[in-house]
């Protein structure tokens, strides 16, 4: 009789009776059925993107340590690397054995000419885009900066900005930048200069100005003429602005 009476009163509890319900939404409706197939195509599309993600990481992995081995085992490669921090060394040194031979104590790694290992550099005779011409030797008492590029060399479109500056901020100190351009015809080399607002002389240049410049296997050849005619720097490939500046300031204040 006791336990009846406990019976009846655990069902009026109020609390009891929210436990009850609340319990009650969360059973599954009895129609309800499990949609198996679908678990395993999410599943499987799941899956799919995560080997992607790993394939992608490992490709990319694979190749940076492609890029990078190559630079550390090889040694052209590696002096390729180098270069593009200062790129004057090695053919800096094969144009000065071309130009000047190997004087006697000459550090060939180095841009720079001491006066006494100097030689006069090649003259030659060009037109420039109006059809005049332009004689190297004409620049004597000069410090003539002479630089051979072309419109499809990234370095040199790079330097000649700089000499733009060199020619405008020293012009009343007797120095003089001269362009010789290794393209084909005015007609791509006339827009160029134009557009990047060269303000110094430019030629075009053909054989037989690249056989008396050492073969100008590449560029861009620059030669740092001093007011004797002789050459005293020489830069090829990409090199810094600061060595420029330090052999033109350099040369300029020889007297």
């Amino acid at each position: 009789m006791n336990n009846e009476r406990s019976d009846v009163n655990n069902n009026d509890n109020p609390v009891d009776r929210a436990i009850a319900e609340r319990l009650a939404s969360l059973r599954a409706d009895p129609s309800w059925q499990p949609d198996i197939e679908r678990g395993r195509a999410l599943l499987r599309h799941q899956r799919t993107r995560t080997n992607i993600r790993r394939r992608r990481a490992a490709f990319i992995a694979a190749g940076a340590v492609a890029a990078c081995l190559p630079i550390m085992a090889f040694p052209v490669t590696r002096a390729l690397a180098e270069r593009c921090v200062s790129a004057c060394v090695l053919e800096t040194a094969a144009v000065r054995d071309a130009l000047l031979g190997k004087p006697a104590g000459a550090n060939l790694q180095n841009t720079y000419v001491p006066s006494r290992d100097r030689r006069p550099a090649p003259d030659f005779t060009l037109q420039d885009a109006s059809g005049g011409s332009i004689s190297l030797s004409a620049y004597r008492g000069k410090v003539v900066l002479l630089n051979f590029w072309a419109t499809w060399c990234a370095p040199c479109r790079q330097e000649i900005p700089w000499f733009i500056d060199f020619q405008r901020n020293n012009a009343q100190r007797g120095f003089a930048v001269l362009g010789v351009s290794l393209d084909d015809n005015w007609t791509i080399v006339k827009p160029f200069v134009d557009r990047m607002g060269i303000n110094y002389p430019v030629m075009i240049g053909n054989a037989q100005i690249a056989q008396l410049f050492g073969g100008l296997s590449s560029v861009p050849l620059t030669v740092i003429i001093d007011r004797s005619g002789r050459v005293a720097a020489i830069h090829a490939g990409l090199c810094k602005r600061s060595e420029y500046l330090a052999d033109v300031e350099g040369i300029l204040q020889e007297r």
